[in-house]
């Protein structure tokens, strides 16, 4: 049989696609404590016409890292400085933090997918020029893996679809009841907090295994 690299091409295709329809690892993404900030809060915080500076891209397609932190108070009134605000701007202001931020701010945040704040945790947030006190806002954000919609068809998921996911290592961890969020602007990354990174001892990159 002569060579023919096309076949060749075609054949190397077809085993790559195979073997990554079979792999059902996800990297992970550590999220620390973040503040996302509507136009009018922006501006309370730091001023008329003031507009968020970004500092660095996120994993997700338009998100970002500002340049801009700020101070978050509860009611123990012990503060939490240097929180990044992420960008863009979004219609709500919310705040997320994890449950051993809750103990130092002596709030009582529900656990919920980004952007359900309704009947959420109050929370004060202090800036350069002012301060904005959130009636609801204040969550700890549920376990959940992006997807784009061709790695949701791979994987035979769809969005609003719960898994759960396995974590191998020194500190083995199964994760229950994660939620799967598809979109066809997201790329494939399961997003933890710090406390669940730190009690399963893994880190940015990580991959972990998702079990139907």
């Amino acid at each position: 049989m002569a060579y023919d690299p096309k076949l060749l091409e075609e054949i190397v295709r077809c085993v790559m696609a195979a073997a990554n329809e079979n792999d059902n690892t996800v990297p992970v993404g550590v999220s620390n404590r973040h503040i996302h900030l509507s136009k009018d809060d922006v501006e309370t915080l730091f001023g008329p016409g003031y507009e968020l500076t970004p500092l660095k891209d996120l994993s997700q397609p338009g998100q970002f890292a500002c340049k801009e932190t700020l101070t978050l108070i509860g009611p123990a009134m012990r503060p939490i400085e240097g929180v990044r605000v992420l960008g863009p701007v979004r219609k709500a202001s919310q705040v997320e933090i994890s449950r051993t931020d809750s103990f130092v701010l002596k709030v009582k945040p529900p656990v919920r997918e980004s952007g359900d704040i309704a009947g959420s945790a109050p929370i004060t947030i202090v800036g350069p020029k002012g301060v904005v006190t959130l009636k609801e806002g204040c969550i700890i954000a549920n376990r959940h893996i992006h997807m784009s919609e061709e790695e949701g068809a791979q994987f035979g998921l769809k969005d609003g679809d719960y898994v759960t996911v396995e974590v191998n290592g020194e500190r083995r961890t199964t994760f229950y009841d994660v939620q799967v969020r598809v979109n066809k602007a997201f790329r494939l990354e399961m997003h933890i907090d710090t406390d669940d990174a730190n009690a399963a001892g893994i880190g940015n990159g990580t991959k972990v295994k998702v079990i139907k």
